[in-house]
C-alpha cells in the first residue's frame, strides 16, 4: 500500500507492510521504478529502501553510510518512541550498531567462533542432530495423519540447537529465546509488548551470562565473559547482552528462514529437485539460489548516510534510516538477467547475491549457515525424497513483518 502524497524525491513513498505477506510484487513494481525508494516506517517515520543490486552493493560499502544509533536524525530528535517496534534494530549495543574501531573489536571478539576450520569441526555434530531430527519429524507425521510442520520440528531446532551449544545455552531456555526473537525480528508488534519482550529478553541472558560468570566453560559465553574481564573494557555488559541478542536471532532465524525457503522452491521446481538429486548440481548451489531468489531477510534495518548522499541518482538526506533491500536485489534483472524472478540452480554466472550483507558487516556466521541448510536439505530429501506440501504455496501464512522473508509454518508430507 502506498501513502497518498508524494516527496521531494520525486516518487510517492512506499508504506512499509508490518502484517508482513510476500514482498516479491511490491519489490517488482518499486524496482521498475528505480533502484532506491522513500518508505514509511512504523510510526509514520521516513526513511528509504535501497532494492537495486549494484547500488545495494554500492551503498553497503560507501564510506559515508554508518550504523551507530546516534546517526539517526529521528532517534536523536526523540521522535522515536520507547515501543517501536524497530527501536532493537537501531539501539542494540553491539557489532550491528557500531562502526570502525568499535564495530573491529566487538567483531574480533566472536569471529574466532566462525571461521572455516571451527565451522568444519562442527559438521559431525550438525549431522548427527540433524539425522535426529529427521526421526522426529517422521514421528511427528505419524502422529498428524501423515502431516507434519517441517518448521517447527526441523528447520527450527537445527539452527536454534546449535548456536545455543555454541553458546552453552541449556536446551531448557530454547523454546523461549526463540520466541522472543521472533518477537524482536517481526514488525508489527504493539509498543508494550515490544518494550516488554525486550526487557524479558535482556534479562533472561542477563541471567544466563550470570551463570557462566559464575561457573564459566569451554563455550562462547564464557569467552565472551572472559574477554569483558581482561582489562575490563574490552567487552562492556551492555555490549555483552547486544552481542549475544544479535547471535541467538541472527544464528538461527536467518538459517530458520533458508531451509524454509528452500524446500518450498524445490517442492515447487521438482525438476531442480531432480538434477541436485541427480548429481548435476550441488546442494550447495540450492542453497546460494535460494539465498538469492528467496532471501530468508528481505529488508534489514538500518544504515544512515553522514552526509546528504547520491545513490542511483536519489538523494537520500543525512540521517535518514535506510533499509537494506536484500529480497529486491535478489530478482533485480539488472543484475541477474530478464529471468531473475525464475529459480534456477544451474544459472551460470552462479548466483551472486547480498542476502547475507557486504562489506564490513558481510554476517559473520555465513559459514556456518551454508553448512547447516546444505546438510539439513540433503538429508531431508535423502530420507524422504517424495516429500512435498500438504497445502498450496498460496494457503501459507507468511512471516509476521517485512524483516524476515518466509512462511509461519510449512506443513509437509514427509513420505520415505
Amino acid at each position: 500500500m502506498n501513502t497518498p502524497h508524494s516527496t521531494p524525491h520525486g516518487r510517492t513513498p512506499y508504506r512499509m507492510d508490518t502484517a508482513g505477506g510476500c514482498p516479491h510484487a511490491a519489490n517488482a513494481r518499486l524496482l521498475a521504478e528505480g533502484a532506491v525508494t522513500p518508505v514509511i516506517l512504523p510510526g509514520e517515520i521516513e526513511g528509504m529502501a535501497v532494492l537495486g543490486h549494484d547500488a545495494l552493493r554500492d551503498f553497503l560499502t560507501h564510506p559515508d553510510v554508518a550504523k551507530a544509533p546516534h546517526h539517526f536524525t529521528a532517534l536523536a530528535e526523540g521522535r522515536i518512541p520507547e515501543g517501536w517496534p524497530l527501536l532493537t534494530f537501531a539501539t542494540v549495543p553491539g557489532m550491528t550498531t557500531a562502526d570502525g574501531a568499535d564495530h573491529r573489536r566487538l567483531r574480533t571478539l566472536v569471529s574466532s567462533a566462525f571461521t572455516a576450520r571451527r565451522v568444519e569441526e562442527l559438521r559431525p555434530r550438525v549431522e548427527a542432530v540433524t539425522a535426529g531430527l529427521l526421526d522426529g519429524l517422521a514421528e511427528a507425521a505419524r502422529a498428524g495423519d501423515g502431516v507434519a510442520d517441517l518448521r517447527r520440528h526441523y528447520a527450527l531446532p537445527l539452527p536454534l540447537g546449535v548456536i545455543c551449544e555454541l553458546l552453552g545455552v541449556d536446551p531448557v531456555h530454547q523454546d523461549r529465546l526463540h520466541h522472543l526473537s521472533s518477537l524482536v525480528v517481526a514488525t508489527d508488534t504493539e509498543p508494550a509488548q515490544a518494550v516488554a519482550t525486550n526487557r524479558e529478553l535482556a534479562e533472561l541472558l542477563g541471567s544466563i551470562a550470570a551463570a557462566k560468570a559464575a561457573a564459566p566453560g569451554g563455550d562462547l559465553i564464557s569467552a565472551l565473559i572472559a574477554a569483558r574481564d581482561e582489562g575490563g573494557d574490552r567487552l562492556s555488559q551492555p555490549e555483552l547482552i547486544g552481542t549475544l541478542v544479535l547471535m541467538i536471532i541472527a544464528g538461527h532465524e536467518t538459517t530458520l528462514n533458508l531451509v524454509t525457503n528452500a524446500v518450498r522452491a524445490l517442492c515447487a521446481h521438482r525438476d531442480q529437485l531432480a538434477l541436485v538429486v541427480g548429481g548435476r548440481a550441488d546442494w550447495a548451489d540450492v542453497v546460494e539460489e535460494t539465498l538469492r531468489w528467496d532471501s530468508p531477510v528481505s529488508s534489514f534495518p538500518f544504515r544512515y548516510p553522514t552526509r546528504d548522499l547520491t545513490v542511483d541518482g536519489t538523494v537520500i538526506p543525512r540521517g535518514t534510516p535506510v533499509l537494506a533491500g536484500y529480497s529486491a536485489a535478489g530478482r533485480d534483472a539488472k543484475a541477474h538477467g530478464p529471468d531473475a524472478d525464475r529459480f534456477d540452480i544451474t544459472r551460470t554466472p552462479a548466483a551472486k547475491h547480498l542476502s547475507l550483507g557486504h562489506g564490513a558487516h558481510y554476517c559473520l556466521g555465513a559459514p556456518l549457515a551454508r553448512m547447516e541448510a546444505a546438510i539439513a536439505l540433503e538429508a531431508l530429501f535423502t530420507r524422504f525424497p517424495d516429500l512435498d506440501l500438504a497445502l498450496p504455496e498460496s494457503e501459507l501464512t507468511r512471516h509476521a513483518g517485512f524483516v524476515g522473508n518466509s512462511v509461519r509454518a510449512l506443513p509437509v508430507r514427509p513420505v520415505a
